[in-house]
């Protein structure tokens, strides 16, 4: 699904000095890397504050803590996600309200996001699914007049763009009054191991994240408020700013890629290729198909046959999770939701794709359909 060594390989001289110059000033938590990257990156996507964190999950309960949420607030997310959303809500004592997605785009649906408000609601987080962003302007325009916060989860869109009706341009994750990424591996910026960030437009909540993730500290052994331990490391940091120099040019050949796959599979009338929005760019951190839902586990045991690797994301509604049975609500009956677990696949999408590998492995799928 992805390939990370050829991705490596391409930058392995300044890869491999940027560990090594790391390892020589042992310097590993804390060092300069960390600091540069995160003013590096917030110039690349103007984005005015980031604060690097050991993980995109922390990230978000970071965000979360930031706002000083209490016990038993509810905070709506969709019902398509990755249980990451939902699992910071459940861990910090909110409630989680799940709502359906867009049958288009697989994002939060903003016409329920207004059905499902109550008294008690005080955060809504879209996630912007698979590298686009969820429609935004009418879930801000919202949450700002009900005085509810909004967290997005940008961990699989950073550098997609949101252009607002009158023309304004913005970033994921500059959108709210938080966002948050990851930077696993295999993310469209992806470290060597785990790293993750929030973003912000405001300073004051952008040192609230960071005195949190450093357990509450305003100055060292003087702590202001209930933290965790949570810091991007120094090796890490060295590698993502090398890698941030590729960003664009990623970028770009994931969207190249998903142009070959659009191009060889939009007539093959049993998919419905990936919709891509007019208000977002798309980064394609997945190619995701919709395919009869009697076919789909037989179409990626075929694929399978043929060497060409696949994923289901998601099999199971986050409402359907054992751990989330009976915690929060569920608003509407999620047909959406539900059709999508049943019949979308995700094929292989990454920045070192070959013509030749997207047209065997698109020119397999439609001989699967024949």
């Amino acid at each position: 699904m992805v390939d990370l060594r050829n991705q490596y390989l391409k930058s392995k001289a300044a890869i491999d000095t940027a560990i090594q110059d790391c390892i020589d000033s042992t310097a590993f938590i804390k060092g300069p890397q960390v600091a540069s990257f995160e003013k590096q990156l917030a110039t690349n996507l103007n984005i005015p504050y980031v604060v690097s964190c050991a993980n995109g999950t922390d990230a978000l309960q970071l965000a979360m803590m930031a706002l000083d949420l209490k016990p038993n607030d509810e905070v709506i997310v969709p019902a398509f996600t990755y249980v990451a959303t939902a699992e910071v809500v459940a861990l910090l004592g909110l409630k989680p309200v799940i709502i359906d997605v867009d049958p288009r785009t697989f994002t939060i649906d903003q016409h329920l996001v207004a059905e499902a408000i109550t008294p008690k609601t005080r955060l809504v987080v879209p996630v912007h699914l698979f590298g686009q962003c969820a429609d935004m302007e009418g879930i801000l325009q919202l949450c700002n007049d009900q005085d509810i916060a909004v967290i997005e989860d940008a961990a699989q869109a950073i550098g997609a763009t949101y252009t607002f009706r009158d023309g304004r341009v913005k970033t994921a994750g500059a959108l709210g009054d938080l966002g948050t990424t990851s930077f696993f591996p295999s993310k469209n910026l992806g470290c060597f191991g785990d790293g993750g960030a929030v973003f912000t437009n405001s300073e004051q909540l952008a040192e609230k994240v960071k005195m949190i993730a450093n357990h509450g500290q305003s100055r060292k052994y003087s702590h202001d408020t209930i933290g965790v331990n949570s810091r991007l490391d120094s090796i890490q940091a060295a590698i993502l700013i090398e890698k941030l120099k590729q960003l664009t040019t990623y970028t770009y050949n994931r969207q190249r890629v998903a142009d070959l796959y659009d191009e060889a599979l939009k007539n093959c009338d049993a998919i419905e290729i990936p919709y891509r929005a007019s208000h977002s760019t798309h980064v394609f951190h997945q190619y995701t198909l919709k395919v009869p839902a009697d076919r789909r586990d037989d179409l990626k045991a075929y694929l399978s046959q043929k060497k060409i690797p696949s994923m289901i994301y998601y099999p199971m509604p986050l409402n359907n999770q054992k751990a989330y049975q009976g915690i929060g609500r569920v608003v509407g009956n999620l047909k959406v939701t539900q059709d999508l677990c049943q019949r979308v696949i995700s094929l292989p999408m990454h920045t070192e794709l070959s013509d030749a590998q997207v047209a065997y492995i698109a020119e397999s799928v439609i001989d699967y359909f024949a």
